[in-house]
């Protein structure tokens, strides 16, 4: 299920401004992979050029390659709702849908994809749940609002609907920076459990999180103020966070910029 990303010379534009610039690596299938870098570098623009959400926005703008495998994702017969389905993403702030109840929030993909029986949803439903470490907390009240739950619980129940329609890749951009620690560890906990059957893209502003879920991490840069965001060193994790090669990363987890 789980597959290998290439990204190779990618840039991305909002109009005439360019985001980022000439970004190149591997992303490994069955792995975290972390983001990191300081504000305004380009980690989400590029982690939304993954899952082509990026061209949503109005003059927004790709050049270059990302490769899911063997396919293209650019190319020009490739359908965009496809690769968002097959490329799933969970946002900074959960955000399930607020008039849907628990269970229609999961099942709500599964019935875009067309004609599916009611004990197949079910099936599916409960199997997100279960891999979202959500089913036992609300079995017994699937038909509520998902709006009524917590906030880590929303925000697990965001990644039971981005799992239900089984993507190959999962998307995280900051998906704990709006919950409290016990939650933050829950969604930690979840995500070393689902990189067994998943590729993870995670971008974190917490140094420690970056540590402690991902295999590797990708540090990002400003070459200059209004300058586009670079791709400054990508490594296993261990080795960026106790021997970076480059100073810009030794300064930046060491807390002296960012």
């Amino acid at each position: 299920m789980a597959k290998q990303i290439e990204v190779s010379d990618l840039d991305a534009y909002y109009g005439s401004h360019k985001a980022i610039e000439g970004i190149t690596m591997t992303i490994e299938p069955r792995s975290v992979t972390a983001f990191i870098g300081p504000s305004g570098c380009g980690k989400s623009t590029f982690l939304r050029t993954l899952n082509r959400m990026h061209e949503v926005i109005p003059g927004a703008r790709v050049e270059g390659k990302v490769r899911l495998e063997d396919q293209d994702l650019y190319g020009p017969d490739v359908d965009p709702v496809s690769v968002r389905r097959t490329i799933g993403m969970v946002f900074q702030r959960p955000n399930p849908f607020p008039t849907m109840s628990i269970f229609d929030n999961v099942a709500a993909g599964l019935r875009l994809n067309g004609r599916v029986s009611r004990s197949e949803i079910e099936g599916v439903v409960e199997e997100s749940l279960k891999g979202a470490n959500l089913w036992n907390e609300v079995k017994d009240r699937l038909h509520k609002p998902g709006a009524g739950l917590s906030g880590g619980q929303q925000q697990r129940l965001c990644i039971a609907r981005a799992i239900a329609v089984r993507p190959e890749v999962l998307l995280m951009d900051e998906p704990c920076s709006a919950l409290d620690p016990i939650s933050t560890l829950a969604i930690e906990d979840l995500i070393a459990q689902l990189k067994k059957d998943y590729t993870i893209v995670i971008v974190t502003h917490n140094m420690q999180q970056a540590a402690r879920v991902s295999d590797r991490t990708a540090f990002f840069n400003l070459a200059a103020q209004g300058r586009p965001g670079r791709l400054i060193e990508m490594d296993d994790t261990s080795k960026i966070f106790t021997n970076p090669a480059e100073k810009a990363t030794e300064d930046y987890i060491a807390g002296r910029f960012g």
